[in-house]
C-alpha cells in the first residue's frame, strides 16, 4: 500500500467507480438547477439527470468551494498520517484554486511533519482526469511521492485539451462570447473549437460550420500535436452526445492505430453546466500545447 494519497476534485470528471477503485478521495463542487442545489458526486445518474434538465430548458449555475471546505477535506486526508498530493482545476479557470491554496497553507503549518503538495495543474475536466490517471498509475507501480510530483510538473503542460460545443448560448452565459456572437453563431450553425493554453486558460482556436466539421477539425489538431501516440491513452468526454463521442473514437482509432486505449466518459455536471449539452472533448498526452 502506498504511503501517500493522491486526491482531487469532482471536476476531474472521472467516474465515481474509478475514483473508488483507485482510492482517490475527491471534494465535490456544487451547482444548482433552477435554484435547486445539487452536489457534483461523479455519479453517472447525476450527470444524466443534469443534462436531461438542461435540455428541457432548466438554468444551471455553479459555486466555488470555499477555503473552509477545502481545509476540512485536506485535514481529513492528513489525519490518516500519510503525505498528500492534491490536484484541482487550473487557477485561470476556477477561482476555487485560490481557496485551495489558502487552505493548503494552513494545513502545512498544522502538519509540519507531513508533506502536502498542491499541483497547479493548468488542466480542467478530463485533462485533469488524465493527469490524475497517469499519476495514480505511477503511484500504483511503486513510484515515490517525489517521483510522481516531478512527473506531473514536467508533463502537465503536455496534457492536451480540445473542445467543441454545440450551443453557444452556454458560453455566452459564462461570458466566453458576446450576446451578438452567440446569436449569429446559432443562426449560422457556428461550432467553435477551443483548447486550454499553457497558462491554463480556455481559448477559442477556430470556428467552423456544422458539427461534423468540428469533429474533423479536432482530429486535424491531434495530427499536429499527438506525435508519439504509441501506447498512449485518449479520454473522450461528452455532455449527452454519446453518438458523436463514438464517432470521434472511431476517427481517432483510424488515424492513430497504435493508441493503447480510448475511453469515453460522460462529462461532469459542473463543467457541463458552463458549456451545455453537446460539449465534446478530447484529452491526451501530446508533445506540447498551443499558446
Amino acid at each position: 500500500m502506498s504511503d501517500f494519497i493522491i486526491a482531487t476534485a469532482s471536476t476531474a470528471d472521472m467516474p465515481e467507480e474509478y475514483l473508488k477503485k483507485h482510492d482517490v478521495p475527491f471534494i465535490s463542487y456544487s451547482y444548482t438547477i433552477n435554484d435547486e442545489p445539487f452536489i457534483d458526486d461523479c455519479k453517472e445518474e447525476t450527470r444524466a439527470h443534469t443534462y436531461k434538465r438542461m435540455r428541457e430548458g432548466a438554468i444551471t449555475s455553479t459555486s466555488m468551494i470555499n477555503s473552509y471546505a477545502y481545509y476540512e477535506f485536506f485535514k481529513g486526508l492528513m489525519d490518516t498520517g500519510k503525505d498528500v498530493i492534491y490536484l484541482d482545476m487550473s487557477r485561470q479557470i476556477s477561482r476555487s484554486f485560490l481557496n485551495a491554496e489558502e487552505a493548503a497553507g494552513q494545513i502545512k503549518e498544522q502538519y509540519p511533519h507531513q508533506r502536502f503538495y498542491l499541483v497547479d495543474t493548468c488542466c480542467v475536466s478530463g485533462g485533469l482526469g488524465l493527469l490524475l490517471h497517469y499519476m495514480v498509475k505511477m503511484r500504483d507501480e511503486g513510484k515515490s511521492f517525489d517521483e510522481v510530483i516531478a512527473w506531473a510538473e514536467a508533463n502537465k503542460l503536455k496534457i492536451i485539451h480540445w473542445f467543441t460545443v454545440n450551443d453557444l448560448i452556454y458560453l455566452k452565459r459564462g461570458g466566453r462570447v458576446s450576446n451578438l456572437a452567440a446569436i449569429a453563431g446559432i443562426l449560422l450553425s457556428i461550432k467553435p473549437i477551443l483548447y486550454v493554453s499553457n497558462e491554463g486558460k480556455l481559448v477559442v482556436d477556430s470556428k467552423v460550420r456544422a458539427r461534423k466539421a468540428a469533429l474533423r477539425g479536432i482530429l486535424e489538431k491531434m495530427k499536429a500535436d499527438f506525435t508519439e501516440p504509441d501506447g498512449k491513452e485518449v479520454f473522450i468526454h461528452h455532455a449527452d452526445c454519446l453518438e458523436d463521442a463514438e464517432q470521434m473514437r472511431q476517427m481517432i482509432q483510424e488515424a492513430f492505430p497504435t493508441v493503447a486505449k480510448i475511453t469515453i466518459m460522460t462529462l461532469g455536471a459542473v463543467i457541463g453546466s458552463h458549456c451545455g449539452p453537446g460539449l465534446l472533448t478530447v484529452f491526451y498526452l501530446g508533445s506540447k500545447r498551443y499558446g
